[in-house]
């Protein structure tokens, strides 16, 4: 009996090491990289001119933190992303199950999602430029363009993948059109729109970037870019590295909060 009941036990505790295993395996892999690129830098392997060793780009960011340059671009980067995703995210979510539900208006409005999306957003920066101007606007309005799509099409994805019975199920007991939206709609394509939110930060944060290159005096973007004319290749990095950590930290947290609000998802 006891020899029966091992084996499940076992398997059990195989599962959790293997989460905590992915999450190790997740974390090491950058210093990994790290490691094998200071050494390169040291033995001379790359050209520290164009690839400064790691510990010497720490140093340029301690400094940067020090002086609070660093920590100001990177707040100021912060809260144009915040609000670009706000402003596309939350339309994009609604029209996107809107979308699912309701056959005329999926036939209206995606055959202009298909034409719109594959335009570059950054081909779109110039017009927008030119009606928002140089200040606050332009950069919010160039995230929310590129936050938009990931999620509007991921969220119509998932509710056209809900199975046809849970929507009868509530045509049934006469659920109204926000009970449907709330209780069957908005958990059942959960999983899409969490993938879609992913995708949507990285665009945000790539294209906050380029906005904050072209027409900004701050922001990371612009600290990359100035760093760039003074030939200051420490400092680009620093803003690049910068810009990683930021994504790779979005990615943790959405994924840990993809495993609070979806426990029914298997990995």
């Amino acid at each position: 009996m006891t020899e029966s009941l091992r084996g499940p036990f076992a398997r059990q505790a195989f599962k959790l090491s293997a989460g905590k295993q992915d999450r190790l395996i997740s974390i090491a892999s950058p210093l990994l990289l790290l490691l094998v690129w200071e050494i390169a830098a040291r033995t001379g392997l790359i050209d520290t001119r164009f690839f400064p060793a790691p510990t010497t780009i720490s140093h340029t960011m301690v400094a940067l933190m020090g002086s609070g340059e660093l920590w100001s671009n990177t707040w100021t980067s912060l809260r144009r992303l915040f609000w670009g995703f706000l402003l596309g995210g939350i339309p994009a979510l609604l029209l996107g199950i809107l979308m699912g539900l309701y056959r005329p208006l999926r036939a209206a409005v995606d055959p202009l999602i298909a034409a719109i999306y594959p335009i570059p957003k950054s081909a779109l920066l110039p017009l927008i430029l030119l009606i928002f101007g140089l200040g606050e606007a332009s950069k919010i309005v160039i995230v929310a363009i590129g936050v938009f799509f990931p999620i509007c099409i991921n969220s119509l994805a998932g509710v056209r993948e809900i199975n046809k019975i849970y929507l009868d199920v509530g045509k049934n007991f006469r659920a109204s059109r926000w009970q449907t939206f709330f209780t069957i709609a908005l958990p059942g394509a959960l999983p899409f729109i969490m993938s879609g939110v992913r995708l949507g930060v990285g665009m945000g944060l790539i294209l906050i970037a380029i906005a904050e290159m072209i027409g900004a005096k701050s922001g990371l973007g612009y600290m990359i870019w100035n760093a760039w004319e003074i030939l200051s290749v420490e400092t680009m990095y620093v803003g690049m590295i910068t810009i990683a950590v930021i994504g790779y930290s979005f990615t943790m947290l959405l994924k840990e909060l993809e495993r609070w609000i979806i426990p029914w998802k298997v990995e």
